[in-house]
């Protein structure tokens, strides 16, 4: 028989309790925050999302079956109870698999709805940056993996889509590192409070490629 080690099992074990605050959370959102995404069409986002509402409204990202995007909304609560676990696993995750896979999910998000303009961009770059568990790597690796996904996604977004989610893939044998570079991606797309549709569609995507229940991080 295997011999698991405790540092295995301990991720695992703190992301069940992950979920049953997460599901907590997003009950809570469901009851006392839905009216509040009804004028979130004008919000800025991530410094140019003013551009996601339409697409990700009207069919979700390009590529992405029709209708499956109809969700997004308020994600404050969930975004921050998230993060706050996810900080809690900073000195496991520390891997090249799990900064590659999360540059790539941060690009596919970015590039939700077939666009990024250069001040969002810029925008995402610097929540990369200054996000807690990923300064674990050096910001020159996080840009470059980041910028390169987007630059071929801008240029070729079949081609781009694909190997980013090939990247993301990477991870799958690693529970613990395969929820978390969900949980950077939801934090990264929820850094103001909001996640669009086509986001969550590209974020529940992501869970698929990696054998995860989107309903496991309230999405």
């Amino acid at each position: 028989m295997a011999t698991i080690r405790k540092a295995e099992v301990a991720p695992v074990a703190m992301w069940d309790r992950i979920k049953d605050q997460a599901a907590k959370a997003l009950q809570q959102q469901m009851q006392g925050g839905a009216g509040s995404g009804h004028g979130h069409s004008g919000h800025g986002g991530h410094g140019g999302h003013t551009g996601h509402a339409g697409p990700g409204a009207m069919g979700g990202a390009p590529g992405a079956p029709g209708g499956a995007a109809g969700k997004g909304g308020p994600k404050d609560q969930l975004v921050g109870l998230l993060k706050t676990q996810l900080d809690s696993l900073k000195t496991e995750l520390k891997s090249g698999a799990f900064r590659d896979a999360s540059m790539a999910l941060c690009a596919l998000v970015a590039a939700a709805d077939g666009h990024v303009d250069p001040s969002e961009r810029q925008h995402v770059e610097s929540q990369i940056t200054s996000n807690s568990v990923l300064q674990n790597f050096p910001a020159d690796q996080l840009r470059s993996r980041f910028g390169k996904h987007v630059d071929l996604l801008m240029t070729d977004f079949a081609r781009g889509r694909t190997e980013a989610f090939q990247e993301v893939a990477k991870v799958a044998k690693k529970p613990a590192e395969a929820r978390a570079v969900i949980q950077t991606g939801i934090v990264i797309a929820g850094a103001d409070g909001w996640i669009t549709p086509a986001e969550e569609q590209i974020l529940r995507e992501a869970c698929t490629t990696l054998g995860l229940s989107s309903a496991e991080f309230g999405i």
